[in-house]
């Protein structure tokens, strides 16, 4: 089996990706709309790219590349946030995605390409991608800021939204309409659901005691073994391998190795999730984007409508100003990989073709300005909210030419005061600090006194 020209050709692609994302990065794209670019240059549906490359050849690493996205994501899930501060995230949360998937799903419907097609179509414009908000509030230094907690609030919210929306879509797409069986299918996945959360609540003590070895080579196949198992548990059990993933990855978030997991989960995470999106863009087909267009620039425009009355009423639920709510909204407006993923389980699904195109070129059109708006969000807050002319700094008032030349010969007078002079430090220190003092109270005397000053001395000019 000679694979030499096929590996060729995937290091030519990857290292397009690489100078593309390095551009990207110039103007603060993420690598998600990168990645499917280059997927897009090297499909075989438009000629652009000088080599012969089929997408099968890498769609097992593409499903591992899903795979680890979901199981990152189940890791990093902060379970103590998430119960801590339960009534102010569901309520934020909540109501970011009821407002989003209500009108996403009532879209859907206008679309008129199916029911279940207007199912995934909600879910697409209804959720965050976890990935692109977490990157922007790092690159943008934005962590610090009074949002910044509530806008990861959401997004915890809404990774438990996907995994609950992800376990009802598998059974819809399943294609079973006898009541008994769609019943029986949905009770199976959230039992698995629940039995999952409770282990990861209660039971990361007992999970952690298989994870005690001190050799990381084995340490990183036992965890990347979990995930793949649990990928294929929750695909038999129709909850989908991704929700497998995260519910896996949840479970051993809660142990004593999280952050070890981490350290070493985020960049094989970063590599195979490049083939999950560069082989989507593969299967891209751009002559279909044409009837798909009308359709995906109602669906821009409506995300990011809602997401601005979204993202003031989150922020007016939390108690804060107007500016939050822009840094709120451009932030959670970005749309991802969780629309990719629903695109994907619709085409083994069989649903309507123009899923994927649809999918594509919304994700692509959000990921590039979603950055480049939340990049500029405090301009834009400053020239919504500016109600009147800017105000003009104060100017510092003129200090007396006099008192700086008395301040400059106690200076010199107190030159020998230093502790290079001989003298005692402590002392010398005292005495410096004292003279400080006296010159600092006849600044501000002096400029207490200066209008006063001014009116007495004017008065004294006229009776002269």
């Amino acid at each position: 089996m000679h694979l030499g020209e096929d590996l060729i050709i995937l290091g030519i692609l990857l290292l397009v990706a690489y100078v593309l994302g390095r551009l990207g990065r110039l103007v603060g794209l993420p690598a998600i709309p990168v990645y499917m670019v280059v997927g897009l240059l090297a499909s075989p549906h438009t000629g652009w790219f000088p080599l012969d490359f089929e997408s099968h050849y890498i769609e097992l690493i593409a499903i591992f590349g899903l795979i680890l996205l979901l199981f990152n994501l189940g890791l990093e899930f902060d379970q103590d946030e998430f119960f801590g501060n339960f009534g102010k995230l569901i309520i934020s949360g909540g109501s970011y995605i009821v407002i989003n998937m209500g009108v996403g799903l009532a879209f859907g419907f206008m679309v008129g390409w199916g029911t279940r097609e207007a199912l995934i179509i909600a879910g697409m414009t209804a959720t965050s991608s976890s990935a692109i908000v977490t990157k922007l509030l790092i690159d943008l230094r934005r962590l610090p800021n009074t949002e910044t907690p509530m806008i990861l609030g959401v997004t915890v919210v809404e990774d438990i939204f996907i995994a609950i929306y992800l376990a009802i879509v598998s059974v819809v797409l399943s294609g079973e309409t006898d009541f008994w069986p769609v019943v029986g299918k949905l009770a199976i996945a959230f039992t698995f659901l629940v039995v999952m959360f409770t282990i990861a609540r209660w039971g990361g003590r007992f999970v952690s005691r298989l994870f005690r070895t001190k050799d990381d080579e084995l340490f990183t196949i036992l965890f990347f073994g979990f995930a793949v198992l649990f990928a294929g548990i929750g695909e038999i059990l129709g909850v989908t391998d991704a929700i497998g993933a995260f519910l896996i990855g949840l479970v051993l978030g809660a142990t004593k190795y999280r952050n070890k997991i981490e350290h070493i989960a985020i960049p094989l995470r970063d590599v195979f999730a490049a083939f999950f999106f560069l082989n989507f863009g593969l299967e891209l087909d751009p002559a279909q984007f044409p009837s798909v267009l009308g359709p995906v620039l109602i669906a821009v425009a409506m995300t990011i409508v809602l997401n601005i009355l979204a993202g003031q009423f989150v922020a007016w639920i939390n108690g804060m100003g107007a500016q939050a709510g822009i840094n709120t909204t451009v932030i959670l407006q970005n749309r991802g990989e969780f629309a990719l993923i629903l695109a994907t389980l619709s085409i083994s699904a069989g649903l309507d073709e123009r899923i994927q195109p649809f999918a594509g070129l919304y994700v692509l059109i959000m990921a590039v300005i979603g950055p480049v708006l939340a990049a500029n969000s405090e301009k834009i807050g400053g020239m919504i909210l500016r109600t009147g002319a800017p105000t003009r700094r104060r100017k510092k008032p003129k200090r007396d030419p006099m008192l700086d030349e008395e301040i400059a010969l106690v200076e010199a007078a107190t030159a020998d005061l230093a502790p290079e002079s001989g003298r005692d430090d402590r002392k010398a220190d005292d005495t410096t600090a004292a003279v400080d003092r006296i010159v600092e109270q006849a600044m501000l005397e002096q400029s207490a006194s200066g209008p006063a000053a001014k009116q007495e001395d004017s008065g004294d000019r006229k009776r002269d």
